[in-house]
C-alpha cells in the first residue's frame, strides 16, 4: 500500500498519535487497533507497528504525552495565580479538554506503565501536585503532605469523573470552572489550617 501522505519520520509518529486520540475519543482505547490507526492517518498498515511496536506501544506513548501535558497544565496554573485551588481547576479542565489522554493515562493495564517516558512524566505531575500542597500548607512535613496531597488528588480525579458522567446534582450549575473551583476550595482551605494547627501545635510541644 502506497501511503496518502508522505509524512517523514517525526511526522508520522504525530499522524499515528493524533488518529489514536481521535480513535480513542470514538471507540475507546480498548477498541484501537493498529490497522484502524494506519488507515486513519493514511499510512501504510506496517507504519504504526515500526515506529510503536504494537498497540499497548501507542497507548504508552499516549499516556506519556498525556502526562507532560498534565504537568504543564497544572504548572502554568500554579505559577500564574500561586492558588492551588486553580491547580484543581486546571485537573479538571485537562481531564474535559483531553479526553482520550486522561482515559488512557488511568488504564495501566492497557500500556507499559513502566516506561521510562511516562515513569518521568507521571513524576512531573507529582511534583507539581504535591509541592503545591507543601507550599499552601506552609512547609513540607511528612507525612501530612503526602495525605492532603493524595486527599486533593482524590476530590479532583472524583469531581472530574462525576462531572463527566453527568452525575452531579443539576443545582451545581454548568460553569465547570467555577464549580471545579468552589468544590476546590473546600478541601485546600480545610487542609490549609489543618496542617497548619498541626504544624503549630508540633512548634507548642518542642517549645514546652
Amino acid at each position: 500500500m502506497t501511503p496518502a501522505h508522505p509524512y517523514h519520520h517525526g511526522a508520522l509518529r504525530r499522524a499515528v498519535l493524533d488518529a489514536a486520540v481521535v480513535a480513542i475519543n470514538e471507540v475507546g482505547p480498548a477498541a484501537v487497533s493498529l490497522r484502524d490507526l494506519a488507515r486513519r492517518a493514511g499510512v501504510s498498515h506496517a507504519a504504526p507497528a515500526y515506529h510503536f511496536g504494537n498497540k499497548a506501544g501507542v497507548l504508552t506513548a499516549v499516556a506519556a504525552e498525556g502526562h507532560n501535558l498534565l504537568a504543564d497544565a497544572l504548572t502554568t496554573a500554579h505559577e500564574r495565580r500561586g492558588d492551588f485551588a486553580d491547580v484543581g481547576v486546571a485537573y479538571v479542565r485537562f481531564a474535559v479538554d483531553h479526553r482520550a489522554h486522561f482515559e488512557v493515562m488511568h488504564r495501566p493495564e492497557l500500556y507499559d506503565a513502566a516506561d521510562p517516558d511516562v515513569v518521568a512524566a507521571r513524576a512531573r505531575t507529582a511534583h507539581v501536585l504535591y509541592a503545591g500542597v507543601a507550599a499552601h500548607s506552609g512547609g513540607p512535613e511528612e507525612p501530612d503532605v503526602l495525605v492532603a496531597g493524595v486527599a486533593a488528588w482524590s476530590l479532583v480525579h472524583g469531581f472530574t469523573s462525576l462531572w463527566v458522567q453527568q452525575a452531579l446534582p443539576p443545582g451545581l450549575g454548568d460553569d465547570l470552572e467555577a464549580v471545579a473551583r468552589l468544590v476546590a476550595k473546600v478541601l485546600f482551605s480545610h487542609e490549609s489550617r489543618s496542617l497548619t494547627g498541626r504544624k503549630e501545635r508540633n512548634d507548642d510541644s518542642a517549645s514546652a
